[in-house]
């Protein structure tokens, strides 16, 4: 997990406060108050993530976890599969979280589109799901250091789900993990968590300040995914040529590299003069057959002759 700034938050109404004064170029970790009874009772916790594949704007990773107790309880409350769910209903649910902080907490991470970029452009490879995998242990990793009794962990996969179960086993080996495709359809703690990461990219989104004073609405760039017509098109009339795109753009997509390579300005680095080749320390000790050698005159003056060994 990159350094964050971190923030406790109680309401929905708290978020578009936070994001408004953030600098859009480091990461954001929001987080509830723990409840007390997951400090007491050991608890199931949930991981999902949301807006991995667009081009514009965070990805966010969230979790969400209650006690064992009240898994059922949790489940009660109406969470299902977020994708499903149209955006007044995410907003309602993540308004049903925050409205049962007695025995239900969360924590987010906005990660910035800059980081995003910047991680996967690093000199030593480090992909997409590398920078979502650290997301994920170091929420984990942050809940259990604010106490929560994590008992239970249930994650939504990036790449081959046995693999990423392996992984996240020998980091927690005191935990019960499970890692599924799909596990936001399957088990309420992680819909809990898709929902939370997925309100709060929305909010991130809403209340996206641009530092380069561009004057576009939320609207203006459509959904944000590759393939998006509407988002191609603000690409390519917000691309400076010298300074490229807004933090909004993740810079490291095909997409947006692409255009980037159309309009940017060229540049031309000249060519280094090569140095002159040093001469190897050895080769004033090698024999040319082809040329007498000429004594130096310390070795004349003294009389001195080479002797060959055998």
């Amino acid at each position: 997990m990159d350094p964050s700034v971190q923030h406790e938050t109680s309401t929905p109404d708290d978020l578009l406060g936070v994001f408004r004064d953030n600098s859009n170029s480091v990461n954001q970790i929001l987080k509830s108050p723990v409840p007390d009874i997951c400090k007491e009772e050991p608890c199931i916790l949930g991981v999902d993530e949301a807006g991995r594949g667009p081009v514009l704007g965070p990805m966010v990773y969230g979790i969400c976890y209650c006690p064992i107790s009240k898994a059922e309880d949790l489940a009660n409350l109406g969470f299902k599969d977020s994708k499903a769910l149209s955006e007044k209903q995410r907003d309602d649910l993540f308004s049903v979280v925050c409205a049962n902080k007695d025995f239900v907490g969360w924590s987010v991470e906005v990660i910035s589109p800059n980081v995003i970029s910047n991680s996967m452009l690093r000199r030593c490879k480090y992909s997409l799901n590398q920078v979502s995998q650290d997301s994920a242990v170091g929420l984990i990793k942050l809940a259990a250091e604010r106490g929560v009794l994590i008992k239970e962990v249930y994650v939504d996969t990036v790449g081959p789900a046995e693999k990423y179960e392996e992984k996240l086993s020998s980091i927690f080996p005191e935990y019960k993990v499970t890692v599924r495709s799909k596990a936001d359809s399957l088990f309420p703690v992680v819909s809990a968590a898709s929902i939370c990461a997925k309100v709060i990219r929305d909010f991130a989104l809403q209340a996206w300040i641009f530092k380069e004073g561009l004057s576009v609405k939320h609207e203006d760039w459509g959904s944000g995914y590759p393939n998006d017509p509407v988002t191609k098109s603000f690409l390519s009339n917000n691309v400076d040529p010298l300074f490229g795109f807004p933090q909004l753009v993740r810079f490291s997509w095909s997409t947006a590299d692409k255009i980037l390579q159309e309009e940017a300005v060229k540049v031309e680095w000249d060519e280094e003069e090569e140095e002159p080749k040093q001469a190897s320390v050895l080769s004033f000790f090698k024999k040319d057959s082809n040329k007498e050698k000429t004594k130096h005159s310390f070795f004349k003056e003294r009389n001195i002759t080479s002797t060959v060994l055998f």
